[in-house]
């Protein structure tokens, strides 16, 4: 499992539209849902800081998801620029791989 971690700080009175794009069956879940890889996406909003989030994008590995943002780097510009009116500021917080135990 891959996990892809991104904090937005979302734009005063943009709140509702921001958890419809980026929330479960929104936009952004749509166009990485259309791919067998993607595991599904989570979203976070946070308790102490008003307008700030997080999404949490589960995908079957780091390979898949790379080869998904190759193909589907149009699409993803594409919505990237759609949505960037609702938000102030995003970053990638980090991406995480299934940690797996060695048995000798």
């Amino acid at each position: 499992m891959f996990l892809v971690l991104w904090e937005f700080e979302v734009k005063p009175g943009r709140e509702q539209r921001f958890e419809l794009v980026y929330g479960p069956g929104g936009d952004w879940d749509s166009l990485f849902h259309s791919d067998p890889n993607h595991a599904g996406t989570r979203l976070f909003r946070d308790m102490s800081r008003i307008g700030v989030y997080l999404t949490a994008d589960y995908w079957l590995s780091r390979k898949s998801y790379e080869e998904f943002l190759l193909l589907r780097r149009s699409e993803y510009k594409t919505l990237d620029a759609a949505t960037e009116d609702l938000t102030l500021n995003e970053r990638h917080i980090a991406s995480f791989e299934t940690a797996e135990a060695i048995i000798n």
